[in-house]
């Protein structure tokens, strides 16, 4: 499945999982390279995909892989750069070698029901159903395998953990994009489990539309990575938008920091905000918060520990269990962890324990309440003259200055100290700001060793395909800029 966020995404996730049939979402930013690497690596042997959405030109792109398309029959397609595939469908027009998906709906007859009943009773839970391609920060994507039993559950216990199980008509808005598991599992599929409404705001992402489908469709819910609540923060018209329908949201999907935790509570009015965390590899949610916890566990915790679900914390180094409160990496257990990345049973098994703990790669600690905080990637970590530093820590102080839109902060390579800190910032529409406004107003109020040695203003930063922002990338951007 290759295409924005439409009715047809989630017709398909629901066909295909009647049938059997594995629905390997790919990301509709992937580019002809990301695409055919995607598609080689699971196999896949039909597409579904718009012509074109927006600069995407989808089936120009299949052409590309596959020259025969302008000659061959629809669904017998043969090309030497994607040996397995033969079908192609979109779902918005008529083109040589592929089908519209209103012939495919039209070619539906009682005798595929029969045979799709005799099919479903060869079905089974455990069997792989959906491929998630990790954003890959630090390499090729690698395609997380889940199935049935991983989805179909964490749907069922994200919804209960938010209330969708007593609250009448749940009518969540769903920026998020469905290729990636927050859009799929806590959109797509529980909207099934808990009989609730979704709506999408736009195809492509846009934040003003956002606020647009709430107030026209009066949502109860909303979800949003922090960097979507940001932009809808940012809107100047913000309060012409009446939010007024909205009980609660979901924020996930990156480190949400404090600052704007508060601000959505405050400005947006959402009294009710859950912060989630998971990962792909996890089907995704494995902490998420009640609508009832306090203020400090909403801004400081990503939640607490999902029902039948395991957590523990241990030292990366020794492998040993840490006491409650320490810092260590965060491993998790239960029906939620992946079956493996298709066809790479390396990558699998540096992830998945023998004793089935799934090693998340992020630092982090736990209180006896099971409520979790995530201090930051363990690749992510800045050792400065030997005392190691979790950049998200000062991201999130960064959040608190009145000029700051959004800050990232990293390692730079330091002859004397090994790395020095660098804050990446950007700042808020018609503000200016200095290096030293920025240093002077971190003094007194973080640990010395934590003040920013570079201060860099940007508009934008480097982002995988999924939106998430490619720290390694930005790095040697900045070390090129700052001549080191």
């Amino acid at each position: 499945m290759w295409g924005p966020n439409t009715y047809e995404w989630i017709l398909m996730q629901f066909a295909t999982a009647k049938a059997g049939i594995i629905l390997a979402a790919v990301n509709p930013a992937y580019q002809l390279q990301e695409v055919e690497f995607a598609m080689r690596k699971v196999g896949v042997s039909a597409v579904v995909c718009p012509t074109q959405f927006k600069t995407q030109k989808y089936y120009d792109m299949l052409r590309q892989l596959c020259p025969d398309m302008d000659t061959a029959s629809p669904g017998s397609i043969k090309s030497s750069r994607l040996p397995e595939l033969r079908t192609v469908i979109l779902t918005d027009s008529e083109q040589p070698g592929a089908l519209h998906l209103k012939q495919v709906m039209e070619a539906g007859s009682s005798q595929y029901v029969q045979q799709l009943e005799e099919l479903q009773r060869t079905l089974c839970f455990d069997d792989p159903i959906n491929i998630q391609f990790t954003s890959g920060t630090t390499g090729a994507p690698k395609g997380a395998s889940l199935s049935h039993h991983n989805i179909v559950n964490n749907a069922y216990f994200i919804g209960t953990r938010v209330g969708y199980h007593w609250r009448p008509h749940v009518k969540i808005c769903l920026p998020v994009p469905l290729y990636h598991c927050f859009g799929s599992v806590g959109g797509g599929m529980v909207m099934a489990v808990h009989g609730a409404t979704l709506v999408f705001p736009s195809a492509g992402y846009d934040s003003r539309a956002n606020l647009a489908a709430v107030h026209s469709e009066r949502c109860t819910f909303l979800y949003g990575t922090p960097t979507m609540f940001i932009d809808m923060l940012g809107q100047p018209d913000l309060p012409t938008f009446d939010l007024s329908s909205v009980e609660g949201a979901i924020m996930a999907g990156s480190p949400c920091p404090a600052e704007v935790v508060c601000k959505v509570i405050k400005n947006m009015d959402i009294k009710q905000l859950s912060i989630g965390y998971g990962t792909t590899e996890n089907s995704p949610v494995t902490f998420v918060g009640f609508s009832i916890d306090s203020m400090e566990r909403r801004t400081e915790t990503v939640g607490c520990i999902a029902p039948h679900t395991e957590a523990k914390v241990v030292d990366p180094t020794s492998r040993q269990l840490v006491p409650l409160g320490s810092q260590g990496e965060l491993m998790i257990r239960g029906y939620c962890v992946m079956l493996e990345y298709w066809g790479d049973q390396a990558k699998t098994q540096e992830c998945i324990s023998k004793d089935g703990w799934y090693k998340t790669g992020d630092i982090a600690s736990m209180d006896a309440y099971g409520y979790c905080k995530i201090e930051g990637r363990i690749k992510d970590m800045i050792i400065r003259g030997g005392e190691n530093i979790y950049p998200a820590e000062i991201e999130q102080f960064l959040h608190t200055h009145p000029k700051v839109q959004e800050a990232q902060v990293i390692g730079v390579k330091d002859e004397r100290m090994g790395e020095e800190i660098c804050a990446c910032i950007r700042l808020k529409v018609g503000q200016e700001c200095t290096a030293e406004e920025i240093i002077a107003y971190c003094k007194g109020k973080i640990s010395h060793f934590k003040i920013p040695r570079y201060v860099l203003f940007v508009e934008s930063y480097p982002l995988t395909i999924t939106g998430k922002i490619q720290k390694i990338h930005l790095r040697e951007l900045t070390e090129k800029q700052l001549g080191l």
